[in-house]
């Protein structure tokens, strides 16, 4: 089984080809094809991590959509003053597919 852990928005993810995993938004349309940096290369029991041979390793991924996040409701709230905030948040965020590891 071949896969690579990659960075991708300040993370880093478990990849094989074929997953779809989301990532905090890329500017890129859908369609697009991305390149994503690779930190580890697991391809059965040879395991690469070594700068140099990681350069020569190419994860590509295609952008299957752009799509917002779940909602996050922040309270703030202080006793006895009156004082309540409401606020919501709502991720920017990008689906993509794993096409290859090379």
């Amino acid at each position: 089984m071949v896969y690579a852990i990659v960075r991708a928005g300040g993370r880093q993810e478990k990849v094989s080809v074929g997953d779809l995993v989301t990532l905090d938004r890329l500017k890129a349309a859908p369609g697009a094809s991305i390149e994503l940096p690779a930190l580890l290369l697991v391809d059965g029991e040879k395991v690469t991590s070594a700068a140099d041979e990681l350069a020569k390793v190419t994860v590509t991924a295609e952008v299957v959509e752009n799509l917002r996040g779940q909602k996050i409701v922040i309270q703030k709230y202080k006793n006895k003053t009156g004082y309540k905030k409401r606020q919501g948040f709502r991720a920017s965020l990008t689906k993509v597919k794993v096409t290859s590891i090379a």
